[in-house]
């Protein structure tokens, strides 16, 4: 359980900061750039999550939440060393089921969608527009956690969850523009 009795507390003036095991590590190390961008599309996502409560998105909004939380647990997923973690199973990782959950969302979400003829603009609704910029926030923490995981024998399964995670965005922004109907599509050449 978490507790926060105090949210200062001058351990990070010198810029370090702490992991899960206590193991003080610099603020620009990769594993903290790589949580601190799932965080960066966690706040994304609430505000995407605050237009599609205004434009009665609710099944929307609902996936939405569930993934917040997610990626509250892919930060500590991350923020937990492996090799540092005194008792493995009781730390909190990402699951294959939270995988595909992801995956059957995109289906249904995907289901309804007519296939694409281009490559799709960011825009639209605000919701739709919020998605987009989640999406490549979310392929920054990707990036970042790829290259972590390729100098860590850890978090195969949080690069796999955010990869879907990307792609998840990419369909719920085509679902928030009216089903794919408002769809900005990209004209190849067509101010030359």
């Amino acid at each position: 359980m978490v507790r926060l009795n105090k949210i200062y507390t001058r351990t990070g003036d010198t810029g370090s900061t702490s992991l899960v095991s206590g193991q003080r590590v610099p603020k620009y190390d990769l594993r903290i750039a790589a949580y601190g961008t799932v965080d960066e599309t966690n706040a994304c996502i609430g505000l995407a999550r605050h237009h599609a409560a205004a434009e009665g998105q609710t099944g929307l909004d609902a996936m939405l939440a569930r993934i917040q939380n997610d990626l509250f647990d892919l930060g500590a997923d991350l923020a937990t060393p492996r090799e540092n973690t005194e008792t493995p199973g009781e730390a909190l990782r990402i699951t294959q089921g939270q995988v595909d959950r992801l995956e059957s969302e995109i289906d249904a979400l995907n289901g309804a969608l007519a296939p694409l003829k281009s490559f799709v603009l960011p825009g639209g609704t605000a919701t739709a527009s919020m998605l987009h910029l989640a999406r490549t926030i979310c392929r920054r923490a990707e990036r970042l956690i790829a290259e972590f995981a390729a100098s860590h024998d850890e978090a195969a399964l949080a690069l796999k969850y955010v990869n879907r995670l990307s792609d998840f965005l990419f369909v719920a922004s085509r679902h928030a523009n009216d089903g794919g109907s408002g769809d900005i599509l990209w004209v190849p050449g067509k101010n030359r």
